[in-house]
């Protein structure tokens, strides 16, 4: 193939940026042509919709549309505290033409799946619907505008509508009242004191979402949702724009909202000098912390001058960024992680949020280190070496940008729209921006940069907030704190920042290249596939997808699992250790400041290879020091207990899913952890390395020869494995039917529900039954939620389907097992209900069998999937790994690209209820009931409780409860653990 091809038009296009004319700019001159943003037919119809449709053609054939609402939480009235975000959930369950979730049903059945497709938030200012749908054929876009124009003024609020979603919301409210929930919503009342804001959360009140009536949602519904306060967008992959104008006239123009709707009211958040201090205790926090909020009314953004003080604020974020991340890689440091970021909490208010993560009884010290900085650069502000190196980042930002602006999604374009509807965010097109700040960023200097510091003053409406397991900080303490630190600012007793020195190259002295021993083409995935003289493999696939993005992976046979268990502890940590060290050869802090480019990227890789990790002690007592506060953050979590019994349970025990104690990590030895990572990187002959993105070959070639041919060769192999010999993971599943409860100390109910099945797939149909099972999986997810949510209105928000295959070892011959949970959060009260009516609903598709809508349903949004992900280097980058760790792999790439491939086809092509059916009952048990492990995490009951339901209970109904006694888990935890770690392998 030829991968040379287009090569001349990106370096026109790269050359573009660079001769971008520097504008001369007049700072009183508006952004863009207001009202109209750029890029847009926009309009607003005679009902007061306003309308927003641009052709985009990332993805190919698709498009994003939403329907903004001005209304948010702020507008309920007491008795009405959550009815904005029921009104949200409604939405989806009935219209005037639409009932029993057919929204939700016809969507899917187009390929828009629920929840990254079709989607919706509530705010305390505003309310959004948002669709992602195929419009490869028009009466898809025409179906999909019409549901939105149901959304804008046909909900149907029915007592029994209302009751069949109850459910859903207060499982959702549920899941909000854990340790970190509280700790938001406390701050959110602490930042918005004196305002409606305050009692007005989103997610509403316990009581309200549990008994309002019908008759108060559709008061709130009629009043607030009119059209004048409504703007439809559609971003997409369209022939014309004018074509869905016309589809969004003929879908809204008749409708109509009551006569006179009420102003939309401002609601100030006051202002205060003083500060404001609290000190929160949650015994489940994941860790101690400290938030220093600085507000401000909003700014607005009208202007050329406007929009260069929005640069240097970014810029001034950037450099204390910069600061904060060095100063949590110091030995001994105040903090583990610390950053600032700029956010607009509601319509009138701004702030400036500084937060970090501590050790225990560490947040009066983290505290005063934040205070401390920002008055550093009051006091002597950033040096200019900092801004440039801020500005060059800034710049190549706003490069990437503008080469890619053919290539921005269309999901980015609609939230633009969006936020220009909702806050008056002009939209003034990538091409001008970019001439902008490429004109502006120069002209900003570093006293320009560190005056925003003065912004953050605790006598400016600043909020300071701990957040600590155990009470240890007090009010007092924090204002000494404070009134420290303005001392020391008072008399000019802060010293000036004392920089590092960034090395000007990454690599000293240049490798001497390596040559390419053997080359091979495949064009069915478009690749090239190099061997190089020290052996590594090298494939690489030029794309058009993204101009100015180049990814890369690589692998290696052997890891964790062939080592001793003896070994095992101290060997998991090597990576954390190197990291903290530096595995690349210098800090992690030193490389923040270097631009990321392919050649950087590949001299690190070099670097990786041949720069020996040692440990010093300094860098190990930090690492050591933040892994034990996780460990005890965990144990204070209550899904701790639930985790680590399902784990115990499903995977006997096994050295490879037990958590690890502080005990154990006290016992790390740090040199054989290093040694080990040392070892995992120093045979380049192991390695394939995956490189995709926008490649101009007569470049990368060199430096994929120099960086990572010039890797040497050790004399002897290392950690040179055969995947056929590698061992599997070591667990056994349980071989009978185990039910468990797990109860937990906490301070709010909370219960996690999961359900496993064993899997083991024979060799001889591997490829298709892989496939297979992600189809059931998908099938099984959609079918549980439908049942519990949409059919019984039970309370349950969400269910999550997971398949972990893991457990084999990478043999070309051997079976793959592992297993499938099921996995949702609900009412304590019901959990045991929902376990037998999830085990009803899979045994009911084990002996009936899926009908053909559920069947075209999953095959609709699998292909739409697919295509997605053809137009993504991310997903190329996968496809092409999984095609060499493929079992069918053999030393053809293309090959077993093929294969695979071909065994999706046939599985799609095979899929039909019959089939399904089939393979529910070969893959899962069969029936289900027979083999499976339910495992649920409950609040545990007071003694005193307990000891009376055992007096009052008769022998029968102790025993039956006695056998069903059940424990619990968060599933999704536990999988992604073992893939991560089996990945490691």
């Amino acid at each position: 193939m030829d991968l040379i091809s287009g090569e001349s038009s990106k370096v026109l296009r790269k050359q573009g940026f660079r001769s971008l004319k520097l504008m001369s700019v007049d700072m009183e001159q508006e952004l863009g042509n207001e009202p109209e943003p750029f890029g847009a037919d926009y309009g607003r119809l005679d009902n007061g919709l306003v309308y927003y449709v641009r052709r985009n053609s990332k993805p190919r054939m698709r498009a994003a549309l939403a329907l903004a609402v001005k209304v948010g939480s702020v507008l309920e009235d007491e008795d009405q505290r959550g009815v904005a975000h029921i009104v949200e959930h409604l939405a989806f369950s009935a219209t005037t033409r639409y009932t029993n979730h057919d929204i939700v049903k016809f969507l899917e059945s187009i390929g828009a799946e629920f929840g990254p497709c079709q989607n919706a938030m509530t705010t305390a200012d505003e309310t959004i619907y948002e669709l992602f749908v195929p419009v490869d054929k028009p009466e898809l876009l025409s179906q999909a505008i019409s549901i939105l124009a149901e959304f804008s003024s046909e909900i149907r609020v029915s007592k029994e509508d209302l009751e069949k979603e109850r459910g859903a919301v207060m499982e959702e409210y549920r899941g909000n009242r854990n340790a970190t929930g509280r700790m938001q919503d406390s701050h959110w009342q602490l930042m918005m004191e004196g305002s409606k804001y305050a009692e007005r959360l989103p997610i509403g009140l316990e009581k309200v979402i549990r008994s309002v009536p019908a008759a108060t949602v559709k008061k709130f519904y009629q009043k607030w949702y009119h059209l004048c306060n409504m703007a439809v967008v559609a971003v997409g992959d369209f022939p014309d724009t004018k074509t869905v104008v016309d589809l969004i006239k003929t879908h809204f123009e008749d409708k109509r909202s009551s006569s006179n709707p009420p102003d939309i009211p401002f609601f100030p958040v006051p202002s205060h000098e003083d500060t404001r201090f609290s000190c929160f205790v949650e015994s489940e926090a994941a860790g101690s912390a400290v938030m220093i909020s600085y507000k401000m009314p909003v700014s607005d953004l009208k202007t050329v001058k406007d929009y260069r003080d929005m640069l240097a604020e970014s810029m001034f974020l950037h450099a204390l960024n910069q600061r904060l991340f060095k100063i949590s890689r110091r030995k001994d440091p105040p903090f583990f992680a610390c950053s600032v970021a700029a956010d607009v909490l509601v319509s009138p208010l701004k702030a400036y949020i500084m937060s970090s993560s501590c050790k225990e009884k560490g947040t009066l010290a983290s505290l005063e280190s934040m205070l401390l900085e920002v008055a550093r650069v009051r006091l002597h502000g950033f040096s200019e070496r900092e801004i440039s190196v801020v500005r060059a980042l800034m710049m190549s930002e706003i490069e990437s940008a503008y080469l890619e602006r053919d290539q921005i999604q269309s999901t980015s374009l609609r939230d633009e729209y969006i936020q220009h509807f909702l806050h008056k965010e002009p939209v003034i097109g990538i091409e001008y921006e970019a001439q902008l700040q490429k004109s502006l960023l120069p002209q900003i200097s570093a006293s320009d940069v560190s005056r925003y510091s003065e912004k953050l003053r605790t006598s400016c409406g600043c909020v300071i907030k701990t957040m600590e397991p155990r009470s240890n900080a007090t009010v007092d303490d924090m204002r000494n704190a404070v009134s420290k630190v303005n001392s020391l600012e008072e008399e000019m007793k802060i010293a000036p920042w004392d920089e590092e020195k960034i090395p000007e190259e990454v690599v000293n002295e240049k490798p001497t290249p390596g040559d390419v021993t053997h080359q091979l083409e495949y064009p069915e995935v478009g690749v090239t596939e190099l061997t190089l003289s020290n052996g590594m493999q090298v494939c690489y696939k030029s794309t058009d997808f993204l101009d100015d993005q180049v990814l890369f992976t690589g692998f290696a046979y052997g890891g964790l699992s062939e080592l001793p268990e003896s070994d095992y502890i101290s060997c998991s940590m090597g990576s954390t250790i190197a990291g903290e060290i530096g595995m690349f050869g210098y800090k992690p802090s030193m490389l923040m400041d270097m631009l990321a480019d392919l050649e950087t990227a590949l001299q690190l890789v070099y670097q990786l290879f041949t720069t020996n990790v040692m440990p010093q002690e300094e860098e190990v007592g930090i690492v050591m020091q933040m892994a034990e506060e996780a460990v005890r953050a965990r144990e204070r979590d209550p899904y701790t207990v639930f985790a680590n019994r399902v784990k115990e349970l499903n995977y006997g025990n096994s050295y490879f899913f037990r958590p690890i104690r502080i005990n154990e990590l006290r016992k790390v030895d740090p040199v054989k952890a290093c040694e080990y990572f040392n070892s995992c990187f120093r045979d380049p002959s192991t390695f394939t390395v995956v490189i995709v993105g926008n490649l101009d070959p007569s470049i990368a070639l060199p430096l994929i020869l120099q960086y990572l041919g010039g890797i040497p060769k050790p004399p002897q192999p290392i950690l040179n494995f055969n995947r056929d010999d590698l061992k599997g993971l070591p667990f056994t599943f349980p071989t009978k039917i185990t039910r468990e409860f797990v109860r937990s100390p906490m301070v709010e109910a909370q219960c996690s529900v999961q359900l496993c099945f064993p899997v083991q797939l024979t060799n001889g149909t591997m490829i298709e039954e892989i496939h297979c099972i992600g189809f059931l999986g998908k099938l099984l997810e959609t079918k549980i939620i439908q049942f519990l949510r949409f059919t019984h209105g039970q309370q349950i928000y969400s269910a999550e389907v997971s398949v972990f295959l893991g457990g084999n070892k990478p043999s070309r011959t051997a079976d793959l097992r592992g297993d499938i949970s099921v996995n949702f959060s609900c009412d304590p009260e019901i959990s045991s209900k929902l376990v037998d009516l999830a085990l009803e609903e899979i045994v009911r598709l084990q002996e009936e069998g899926p009908s053909q809508e559920d069947i075209s349903a999953i095959l609709e949004i699998e292909q739409r999937a697919h295509e997605n992900g053809l137009q993504e280097n991310y997903y190329w980058l996968d496809r092409i790994l999984r095609g060499y760790q493929s079992r069918v792999y053999a030393g053809d790439l293309g090959a077993s690209c093929q294969i695979l491939e071909e065994g999706r086809l046939r599985m799609r092509e095979s899929l039909a209820p019959q089939t399904a059916q089939a393979a529910l009952q070969r893959i899962l048990p069969h029936p289900c009931k027979k083999q499976y492990t339910a495992v649920i995490l409950m609040p545990q009951r007071s003694r005193f409780g307990f000891l009376s339901s055992i007096f009052a209970s008769s022998p029968e109904t102790r025993f039956i409860r006695d056998t069903k006694i059940l424990a619990g888990i968060a599933g999704l935890a536990v999988l992604v653990l073992s893939i991560w770690r089996y990945s490691r392998k």
